[in-house]
């Protein structure tokens, strides 16, 4: 008996004597600094949104999907009668949460670039304007943090202006995720819903347009500064029509962000892309950038690089119902030359050399 009770004994100083040595160790480790915290912040709020735009979608509908051959299948038929009811909201307005654009998550998204706006020219409130954003990229991040979010101060530099952004219009008939777009602003960017905006909506709206498109983010990679523009004349008639002003945007640093396999023009590679683009809409990117848990591997995460975003002077275009086509070749020049100068003009600032030219196709 004495003989277990020693050993018992024994037993437990040993294990105190762990348990101490454990603790010692621990609190002889660093703890990780303010900056380190601010870091993984920054790269959390970075791979939610990634997540979100690139999985909630489809992750939602396999959902609901799923639950239609359970005993849960009530979530799915209600929902669905919602997404009925609700058809046409994305197009009349959408339904815009102003407390999703004041969510800390974006300050910390911001900072992770970081994403900066610079106002060169002030905008009434007394108009309408359809803001070109350029260029494309793949994810669009800067106009996504500057016209969606209130982390980089549009509100205070423009006041009075509510600024919309636009994107497919397949994503608002994913379920779930056509909610978490509208909330944050978002629109289809058909001629319905933009023309509700400019027309139906008051004055003071801002509706950023991502010009290029999905054939401009075919050719996106680091150093290159080439716009699909040319023949993108939609807007500009859009802008007649309703008497918006019509206002260019360059995010200097956008194409930085990813590295893309490039495929040359007339490789079958590209023709499979270019064809997927005419059918869906958007075109499938062969893109990479950074990993979750190191600089140096490759992930679906964008590279920390800088992002600044120039909104420049606005042309004044008159409302004229139905523009010719002559009218709309002459402001879509005077656009390109607005755009022209506000490139030239800032970008040594950010990270161009004075020999970098714009290419516009």
């Amino acid at each position: 008996m004495k003989t277990i009770i020693a050993a018992c004994s024994q037993n437990l100083s040993g294990s105190r004597a762990s348990i101490q040595a454990t603790l010692r160790t621990l609190l002889a480790a660093p703890w990780p600094s303010q900056r380190d915290i601010h870091s993984w912040l920054q790269l959390l709020s970075v791979l939610q949104w990634v997540l979100s735009f690139l999985l909630l979608g489809i992750l939602s509908l396999l959902l609901l999907i799923y639950l239609v051959f359970t005993s849960f299948w009530p979530i799915s038929a209600l929902y669905l009668a919602w997404i009925i009811f609700d058809w046409d909201t994305p197009e009349k307005g959408g339904r815009r949460l102003p407390c999703l654009r004041r969510w800390t998550v974006w300050k910390h998204f911001r900072d992770y670039f970081p994403v900066k706006l610079v106002k060169t020219h002030d905008l009434s409130p007394s108009h309408n304007y359809i803001i070109g954003s350029h260029p494309h990229g793949i994810l669009c991040v800067g106009a996504f943090c500057n016209f969606i979010t209130g982390s980089t101060g549009f509100g205070e530099m423009f006041p009075g202006i509510r600024p919309f952004l636009t994107t497919l219009a397949g994503n608002f008939r994913l379920p779930v995720f056509r909610e978490y777009l509208m909330s944050g602003g978002l629109c289809p960017v058909t001629r319905r819903a933009i023309g509700y905006l400019l027309s139906k909506n008051g004055t003071g709206n801002a509706v950023a347009i991502v010009i290029g498109g999905a054939a401009e983010s075919l050719s996106c990679r680091p150093g290159i500064t080439t716009l699909t523009l040319k023949n993108r004349k939609g807007f500009v008639r859009l802008a007649l029509q309703h008497g918006a002003h019509l206002v260019p945007s360059f995010s200097f640093g956008e194409n930085d962000l990813f590295r893309q396999v490039v495929f040359e023009e007339g490789s079958w590679m590209r023709s499979i892309q270019q064809r997927f683009q005419k059918m869906m809409g958007f075109a499938p990117c062969v893109f990479y950038g950074r990993g979750l848990t190191s600089i140096q591997s490759r992930g679906f995460l964008p590279y920390a690089k800088p992002i600044t975003t120039v909104v420049g002077e606005p042309v004044t275009v008159p409302k004229i119902e139905d523009p010719s086509r002559e009218v709309v070749d002459m402001y879509h020049e005077m656009y390109i030359h607005s755009l022209l100068k506000l490139f030239n003009e800032n970008k040594t600032k950010y990270g161009l050399s004075e020999m970098d030219e714009l290419h516009i196709l």
